[in-house]
């Protein structure tokens, strides 16, 4: 029994050393798993491996709208406060995004403006979040040179989110050819529901039912797989697809 207690333990730490190594953890990990298996396992676990981890990620997200329903203005309320103590401009990045999740679109472009004149105004946290404001301020164009700007300055940065709010803001221009091929990079490249579902409608808004049809079938083919939550959280999306596409028939 004690030889398969010790065996487990390096088991272990082989387990945490190789994820180590595949998320480009600092080496000294390989030295601490494999000079104390078991304690330097557990250390491992808490402090790089949950962290990282879906599980933890699917707890603050839980976490994250559970607050935002308790208390739905408490984001913005202390963005603001932090910026009117300490009018900094990271301050002022926190407050942009706060008004955009609020809903307070043109204010959001605002603060996000006064960040692009400035100091960060290459930074591109700030770059894509003034996009997604001016996308919901109705200013397509503006965003779409924005993200463009972003996938030049550098290709792997938000791939998917840029993908798609870019084939949007193409979309929105009118600019047709373009956000086809947009869609069809997004969805190719990352095939994620919101990406086939936001390519989806896009086609049945142009009149292209058939290609809305086939990227219907494929999400049927992912509901499937879905647990019960999974479900629930994607049904709105599927029952408007399903009514947008009814109504061509």
């Amino acid at each position: 029994m004690p030889f398969f207690g010790i065996g487990l333990h390096i088991i272990i730490a082989l387990f945490f050393a190789i994820h180590a190594l595949r998320t480009g953890r600092p080496m000294y990990w390989l030295i601490v798993l494999f000079s104390f298996p078991l304690l330097g396992s557990i250390v491992y676990f808490f402090a790089e491996y949950l962290p990282s981890s879906k599980v933890e990620h699917g707890v603050k997200q839980a976490s994250s709208k559970a607050l935002k329903l308790l208390d739905p203005s408490r984001a913005l309320r202390d963005a603001r406060q932090a910026f009117d103590l300490t009018p900094t401009v990271q301050n002022r990045m926190r407050l942009a995004a706060a008004l955009d999740d609020a809903g307070e679109y043109g204010e959001a472009v605002e603060q996000f403006d006064a960040c692009l004149h400035g100091p960060f105004a290459n930074d591109l946290e700030v770059c894509f979040g003034a996009a997604k404001a001016n996308m919901h301020f109705n200013r397509p164009q503006v965003a779409t040179l924005l993200l463009e700007d972003i996938r030049k300055k550098q290709i792997s940065f938000r791939a998917e989110e840029l993908s798609l709010l870019l084939a949007k803001s193409y979309a929105a221009n009118n600019d047709k050819t373009h956000a086809r091929s947009e869609f069809i990079h997004a969805n190719n490249t990352f095939g994620s529901t919101e990406v086939r579902a936001s390519y989806a409608m896009w086609a049945v808004n142009t009149g292209d039912i058939d290609t809305a049809k086939q990227l219907r079938a494929e999400l049927e083919k992912d509901w499937q797989h879905w647990n019960k939550y999974t479900r629930n959280l994607h049904k709105p999306l599927f029952n408007a697809l399903d009514s947008a596409i009814a109504s061509y028939q």
